[in-house]
């Protein structure tokens, strides 16, 4: 049996993390990309968008894409409820930056995750993208999916979502 290969050296991964749950996992994203949690609101759809593009809301006079996090990570799609909730996130695309919404099931704490705690992210095989995990965090006797925001999504996808806001 072949040993897991790192994609990604340790250093730099240090900091706050927002955990939040999709289903039964926990992930982690960089507290300095979060802009704010929100409740769920109205979502307008968008026509000819990937399904897992929600649609759009108005937040305080600006629109902002919402995309469900379940659903681009090929999840099952499950009723919202009171827990679920969007985390306004800002992107750095090459060009700009671009505040987008993301929804899921719960958001949980915020953690202060050292580098001791930070694995490399498993090889799944080469066929399987994982360029947007920073990482695997081991916190409270748990495991935490750390994701590189920036690289959830394709680059066509985040033209996409330019446009559709």
């Amino acid at each position: 049996m072949e040993a897991a290969k790192p994609n990604q050296p340790s250093a730099g991964r240090e900091g706050k993390y927002l955990t939040f749950r999709l289903g039964n996992e926990e992930y982690g994203v960089g507290i300095m990309r979060i802009r704010e949690i929100i409740g769920m609101m109205p979502v307008t759809s968008v026509p000819q968008t990937p399904g897992f593009v929600k649609g759009v809301i108005n937040l305080r006079g600006k629109v902002i894409p919402v995309i469900d996090l379940r659903l681009r990570f090929q999840m099952e799609e499950v009723q919202y409820d009171e827990r679920t909730c969007i985390i306004v996130l800002e992107i750095t695309t090459r060009e700009s930056h671009l505040q987008i919404g993301v929804v899921v099931d719960s958001v949980s704490e915020v953690l202060n995750i050292r580098e001791d705690d930070i694995e490399a992210t498993p090889a799944f095989g080469i066929k399987l993208n994982t360029d947007y995990i920073l990482g695997m965090a081991k916190a409270g006797g748990s495991v935490k999916i750390l994701l590189d925001i920036d690289k959830v999504l394709t680059e066509s996808e985040l033209i996409l979502l330019d446009k559709t806001a």
